[in-house]
């Protein structure tokens, strides 16, 4: 019996391993096709294809079915608790990490997830000559992607990288404004 829970356990490490190396090629490979750091961070927040992954944006408009069918999370009624499942549910979820929220705005429409241990950089150094790169940008198109699927229009920015010698990994999060759904006329 204890050997099939271990098999579940070692299923996604690898599962997660090969999504961090299967990561770590396409942004190698998008910094060999794009000629600076800036047009690949674009890249990978934007709505595009790869050859096998979807990149930032696309993700999170498709793993928000995902996460709702798999989650039983109700309806968010504040960025508070918007902030709360997405750092106590989805990241837990899909990478195996609960990063703490901090840093709030007075206004209470920003605040800052921290990731002490950030699963996509766990193989990875930055060329010197890619000094620019946000490696992990790919989670701020996929947090952008969810939530606008949820009518949520929100921003995410990388404040802090590990990678850049930072303590910590901190992206920061601004709510932007609720997305009305416009039906056409003559529709309900």
């Amino acid at each position: 019996m204890s050997r099939q829970a271990n098999r579940g356990t070692e299923s996604k490490k690898m599962s997660s391993e090969l999504f961090t190396l299967t990561y770590g090629a396409l942004v190698t490979q998008l910094c060999k096709d794009y000629e600076n750091d800036e047009d690949v961070n674009k890249q990978l927040d934007k709505i595009m294809f790869s050859y096998f992954l979807p990149r930032g944006y696309n993700i999170g408009v498709r793993l928000i079915e995902d996460f709702l069918a798999r989650s039983n999370v109700g309806r968010c009624h504040d960025f508070r608790e918007t902030a709360d499942v997405i750092a106590k549910v989805a990241f837990k979820m899909y990478l195996g990490i609960t990063p703490s929220i901090t840093n709030w705005s007075p206004a209470g429409d920003e605040f800052s997830l921290i990731l002490e241990n950030n699963p996509l950089v766990d193989f990875v150094e930055l060329p010197d000559n890619h000094s620019s790169l946000i490696y992990s940008n790919l989670l701020c198109g996929v947090l952008r992607g969810a939530l606008e699927m949820v009518q949520m229009a929100v921003e995410a920015k990388f404040v802090q990288d590990t990678l850049k010698g930072d303590g910590v990994t901190e992206i920061r999060m601004r709510f932007i404004r609720r997305i009305e759904d416009n039906l056409p006329a003559g529709e309900e």
